[in-house]
């Protein structure tokens, strides 16, 4: 069994309140779930209206299709034209750690 983990740092465009801050997280949280099965939300910097920190953890049995999930929600996160990925926090486990 292989764990992985995605923390992201996010800086939100033209938001101006925490109203408008989750009308720009809820989506991109939505997606992931959706495209990819994975579990998802933010945790972090809740009440900061231009920052957010989105998790993400994937269950898999096999590392190679564990990194391509993992590899595939960053991309879909950096693509999104209304935030800039300030960092990605990237941690992968397996049962024999």
């Amino acid at each position: 069994m292989y764990v992985g983990t995605l923390s992201f740092d996010l800086l939100l465009g033209d938001v101006h309140s925490l109203k408008e801050k989750r009308s720009v997280v809820r989506p991109i949280v939505a997606e992931l779930q959706r495209k990819y099965a994975v579990s998802v939300a933010e945790t972090g910097n809740q009440n900061l209206h231009r920052r957010a920190e989105i998790g993400l953890a994937v269950v898999s049995g096999e590392w190679d299709h564990l990194t391509d999930i993992l590899d595939r929600c960053e991309r879909l996160v950096a693509a999104r034209p209304e935030v800039d990925l300030l960092s990605v926090r990237r941690r992968l486990h397996s049962d024999e750690d």
